[in-house]
């Protein structure tokens, strides 16, 4: 006999302990989720910190034309997301749509399940990974003297991905447990040590070869962590022999989802490696560095938005699908508000910000600056689309869609990046993933069992106030330079607390802003109760 747990993953009576639901009372999930988002504030600050003054330092260090090259075959090496089919994700998603239950020994099953298709796919990694590595000169058209060093960078960050992999085991499990938050400080201590092994690096001479041998150290350091907190905060956490058709039942998830990474990682990453391989990886430098702000507003956003959303595998899973809609357009609000204000900000200040951090021939100009801008909004509602499908156990039709969007993105920014450089990837990229921002909500409608439907009319305040806000901010931002790192300080927290209750009443109806508000102010009071 078996017994069904949720879609696709069953454990069977012979072989697993009596199920029973437990209880999940909600203030729990928003206090662990607010610890979550503390968290994640905390560690991804210490990153942004480390960033901060590590990048000016590898810049003037390695010199613009190497950075790029760094940049390049760190993107590059990213494309390898499926060939390891992306067990440990499946994982967290499995394990938090089984909060519910008193099932340790079918836990510790489904931590064997993603072990066993890691392990499988080791010699797919190896291989994928040795062709990236043979491409990697070609790719970044460097000279003969730097490939030898292109060839063990490239090797060097393989070796990584294969370690952060494995790493991401017991980090999956904590996650999935609702229980991030009990690493609280040890990633932005971990950034300090990578930091600090980059800059020793590249100081002695090492150049992007250290750079990589210094990522290897800090993915072992970081396993060690996480093995260490999971066995302490998890009750249950350790390895149990799978069955086949467990292991078949998370394969079949994680392959879904090693797709849709691959895709998210072509759409993304592509813009770097294009302007590398068909312009030069000098413009690299300048279009990664005027996205810097964008990149860290989107990574902020991801980590906060996702803790901030208790325990959504759960509730979908016990299919409270009228308090996971609720959830859903907390979090759309939430990241339409952030998005925007921060993209404001962003193009108020990034010039100046840029022409004290590293100097004001690496800012890529006005237009660019907005189409970096409006590709992270739409990144961010996207992915707050997809969090849910994801956490309904519904990959497969994102997947599909997201594959459209990457075939457009790339071909269209292969198009236009000879004539346009910088600007024409990223309308590359804006129009190929038009097509996930009609196709998502259409796809969560259905995971939800709503109507199906566009909601056109609460699109367009939000879309008008967008076009105001981010308008004014363009035309100021041309306009203003300032040459003191205080005054930049001051005047960019000044504009942002100006632009929050600007976006709030401009963009949201007050039924949305007051729901926004009550989600915010338990976020909080969670916070304190930690």
């Amino acid at each position: 006999m078996r017994i069904e747990t949720l879609p696709g993953y069953e454990v069977t009576a012979s072989s697993a302990t009596p199920v029973s639901p437990a209880p999940s009372p909600a203030p729990a999930l928003t206090r662990r989720a607010s610890l979550n988002a503390v968290q994640a504030l905390l560690d991804y600050g210490g990153k942004l910190l480390v960033g901060f003054v590590v990048t000016p330092i590898l810049v003037t260090t390695l010199g613009s034309a190497v950075y790029g090259v760094w940049e390049m075959l760190s993107r590059l090496i990213g494309y390898m997301t499926a060939a390891d089919a992306r067990p440990t994700e499946a994982l967290r998603l499995l394990v938090a749509r089984r909060q519910g239950l008193n099932d340790a020994a079918g836990d510790r099953r489904a931590v064997g399940s993603a072990l066993v298709v890691w392990v499988l796919f080791v010699p797919v990694v190896v291989v994928v990974g040795g062709v990236l590595v043979w491409l990697a000169p070609a790719i970044t058209r460097v000279a003969a003297g730097l490939r030898g060093a292109v060839y063990l960078t490239a090797a060097l960050l393989v070796v990584t991905f294969m370690v952060g992999a494995l790493a991401a085991v017991p980090e999956s499990v904590l996650r999935g447990m609702n229980l991030g938050y009990k690493r609280m400080g040890l990633q932005a201590g971990l950034s300090v040590v990578g930091g600090v092994l980059m800059v020793l690096a590249v100081r002695r001479g090492l150049g992007i070869a250290g750079v990589a041998a210094s990522q290897v150290v800090l993915g072992v350091l970081t396993g060690i962590c996480f093995w260490y907190l999971a066995h302490r905060y998890v009750s249950w956490f350790g390895v149990g022999r799978p069955q086949r058709h467990e292991v078949r039942s998370l394969l079949g998830i994680s392959g879904w989802l090693a797709v849709g990474e691959l895709i998210a990682k072509v759409s993304l990453a592509s813009d770097v490696v294009i302007l590398g391989a068909v312009l030069s990886s000098s413009l690299v430098t300048t279009y990664v560095l005027t996205g810097y702000a964008a990149r860290i507003a989107l990574g902020l956003h991801f980590l906060v938005a996702t803790a901030a959303m208790p325990g959504l595998g759960g509730v979908l899973g016990e299919r409270q699908f009228a308090r996971a809609t609720q959830l859903r357009r907390e979090l759309l609000s939430l990241t339409w508000v952030f998005s925007t204000v921060i993209g404001a900000t962003i193009l108020l200040w990034n010039r100046s910000f840029l022409a004290l951090w590293v100097g004001p021939t690496l800012y890529a100009g006005w237009l660019v600056n907005l189409l970096i801008v409006l590709s992270t909004i739409q990144t961010a509602l996207l992915r707050s689309d997809a969090y849910v499908l994801d956490a309904a156990l519904q990959p497969r039709a994102r997947v599909i869609i997201s594959a459209v969007a990457g075939v457009l993105a790339l071909g269209i920014g292969l198009a236009l990046a000879p004539g346009f450089g910088m600007a024409g990837v990223c309308v590359g990229l804006l129009v190929g993933r038009a097509v996930q921002s009609v196709a998502y909500p259409i796809l969560v409608s259905r995971s939800l069992g709503e109507s199906i439907q566009l909601p056109w009319e609460s699109m367009i305040r939000p879309a008008l106030a967008s076009v105001l806000v981010l308008g004014v901010a363009t035309a100021m931002g041309q306009r203003l330079l300032v040459q003191s790192w205080v005054l930049c300080a001051g005047l960019l927290a000044l504009s942002f607390a100006l632009c929050v209750p600007i976006v709030l009443f401009a963009g949201l109806a007050r039924a949305d802003r007051q729901q926004l508000m009550a989600r915010v102010q338990r976020i909080i009071g969670g916070m304190r109760r930690g």
